[in-house]
């Protein structure tokens, strides 16, 4: 399936909700996880039902190469979650005692739409969200989500709400940055004038 680019009107829509669950929507998944496994330079973590052309509440995450696609139909986030402060834990081992710190997460991380192409920006998101949401097959779930995956979650739904994450970069008076490849094939970032 191709990708649908900016500013494609598509994109900037709130999404309708799914009523049913049937066999053409288990083949539009199907479509969209060849979809997204397929896409290199950059690759995929995630993808929205309108970045393919259709607009429903589902999207599709596959975090890491060899995970699993997780699939989230009419997701809302119920609550959002801060990462827990720094602090101090005490492990006690043969009256011994190692403190061992955490060090905070700032929530800060670098994203990138394939929507977007070589356009980057420094987003700010909760750590953690819970997230009401069915599965494939129908079954309701309530579940918490932290770290990487939460990000990849918040920026999906955003694309459900027509929402491209350049707003949110901005919201935060951050930066946004346009990467090409140098003759060695390294990527370079640079920042965008706004």
């Amino acid at each position: 399936m191709k990708i649908v680019q900016a500013p494609d009107q598509l994109l900037s829509q709130t999404a309708k909700p799914i009523e049913k669950i049937d066999k053409t929507l288990k083949e539009l998944l199907r479509a969209m996880e060849e979809t997204l496994v397929s896409q290199v330079d950059p690759e995929g973590v995630g993808l929205a039902a309108p970045q393919i052309g259709r607009s429903l509440q589902l999207f599709i995450v596959k975090q890491e190469p060899d995970a699993p696609v997780l699939t989230f139909i009419n997701p809302l986030i119920k609550e959002t979650l801060e990462k827990p402060k720094e602090k101090e834990t005490e492990v006690g081992q043969n009256d011994k005692v190692a403190k061992v710190k955490r060090k905070e997460d700032k929530g800060v991380q670098l994203e990138g739409c394939l929507s977007l192409k070589d356009i980057w920006g420094a987003v700010k998101r909760p750590y953690g969200v819970i997230l009401s949401y069915q599965d494939e097959d129908g079954n309701q779930h309530e579940k918490k989500f932290e770290g990487f995956l939460a990000t990849i979650i918040q920026h999906e739904i955003d694309h459900l709400q027509g929402i491209l994450f350049p707003k949110r970069v901005l919201e935060q008076k951050n930066t946004l940055y346009h990467s090409t490849k140098n003759k060695k094939g390294t990527i370079e970032f640079e920042e965008i004038e706004i």
